[in-house]
């Protein structure tokens, strides 16, 4: 990754899914290798193993100084001291979280590949928006994002792009002058070496 100024930042997603006391140990050293501008703990637990995975997640994050989001669960996000929400569906309750959250959340929009929905939530007071997936995959509903739409938006909209899904080398770089995020998760968590796969990934 290029050191320039104005690189993107990492963004870093838990696996789905996860359980706090396997991923404990894995999170903290991928928080180690590289500078991580936000975690965000992604869906698909239990609610109970949900708030262990956010407890776990804001003091390993916190401690390096790093704000954490969930998916969708502004409750939780309230109940576990996380610094704010990843929408999953679009611009539909960014009013909704902010209002519940507070001026200082953070509340981001994943938009898929609508420019339209991430104008829409930019201007419902969303902090962020992300657009994806950026590459072939089947954890993401519709076709890959057309890159185009980053490029228009870093020279149209000041809200900050997240891009995600499928990244690759390839992609980062292309990716890497019209984004302020790349989000990163399941490109490293299914490696037997997490840090080693975002390191060929990233580094």
């Amino acid at each position: 990754m290029s050191d320039a100024q104005d690189a993107p930042q990492l963004y870093l997603m838990t696996p789905a899914g996860a359980q706090a006391s396997a991923l404990g140990p894995q999170l903290a050293a991928v928080m180690d290798a590289f500078p991580v501008a936000c975690l965000r703990i992604r869906a698909g637990a239990e609610e109970d193993e949900l708030g262990r995975l956010a407890d776990l997640a804001r003091e390993i994050a916190h401690a390096r100084d790093v704000a954490v989001v969930i998916d969708d669960h502004v409750v939780l996000a309230q109940r576990h001291g996380l610094d704010g929400v990843h929408l999953t569906d679009g611009a539909k309750a960014v009013r909704y979280a902010r209002k519940e959250l507070g001026a200082d959340a953070i509340v981001g929009a994943f938009c898929g590949s609508s420019r339209h929905d991430g104008m829409t939530a930019g201007e419902a007071g969303a902090d962020y928006v992300s657009f994806g997936p950026v590459g072939a995959s089947a954890l993401y509903r519709g076709d890959p994002v057309d890159l185009d739409v980053f490029q228009w938006w870093s020279e149209t909209i000041e809200v900050p792009v997240v891009a995600e899904g499928a990244i690759t080398r390839a992609l980062l770089e292309q990716l890497s002058p019209v984004s302020d995020f790349i989000a990163i998760g399941p490109e490293i968590w299914s490696a037997e070496d997490p840090v080693a796969a975002l390191i060929a990934l990233w580094g």
